[in-house]
């Protein structure tokens, strides 16, 4: 057992290392992805979306990079990714032919290029959201924690487009079950006890 202070670069505990490695990797996969994905890419607004997100995407895993090896803050903050696109979605779902695996490459599309990516983007959410529950290293947690919004925030502007395309259909319930649904909760009261 090692107790007393650690220097920053070795503050690390083994579920640690093993859980950042595991997020550093699937950050590598992502931005791969990306790369071998773009020249496939079809539509001008996907390819701006896929421009953007592998651009914020290697900049974050640089930073993550170097706040894990150093234990130390990088060389600039966490930023924000903006989406530019608005948050409307179509509701309600139209038939559509029923999907299988393709037989070739060829066969890539728009559709499934915009599913890759918002995938890649649902598995770094919650590679990072696990790691960083019990990362050690305060400056590696926080790298990790500020990231997890890029994420969601990816993901979300590649579920709008697929919706806008209509690859991601939204059904809705009936008015009267949503209703239901919505009711179905109300807020509670103070506690009963004296808070200290």
């Amino acid at each position: 057992m090692q107790t007393g202070s650690v220097s920053q670069q070795m503050n690390h505990g083994a579920h640690e290392l093993f859980d950042v490695h595991e997020v550093l990797n699937s950050m590598i996969a992502g931005i791969n992805l990306k790369t071998i994905l773009r020249p496939h890419v079809k539509d001008q607004e996907l390819l701006n979306i896929l421009d953007r997100q592998y651009a914020f995407s290697l900049d974050e895993y640089n930073i993550t990079v170097e706040s894990f090896k150093t234990g130390q803050d990088p060389s600039h903050p966490t930023t924000s990714y903006k989406m530019q696109t608005g948050n409307d979605f179509v509701y309600g779902v139209k038939p559509s032919q029923p999907k299988k695996p393709i037989q070739s490459a060829n066969e890539i599309s728009d559709e499934m290029i915009s599913g890759y990516l918002l995938g890649s983007a649902k598995t770094s959410a919650t590679a990072k959201t696990s790691a960083a529950l019990e990362t050690t290293n305060p400056v590696v947690r926080r790298v990790l924690a500020d990231s997890i919004p890029n994420c969601i925030e990816m993901a979300y502007e590649l579920s709008i487009y697929q919706n806008k395309h209509h690859y991601y259909q939204v059904p809705q319930l009936d008015q009267q079950t949503s209703q239901e649904m919505l009711n179905s909760y109300a807020t509670a009261q103070g506690p009963m006890y004296k808070v200290q």
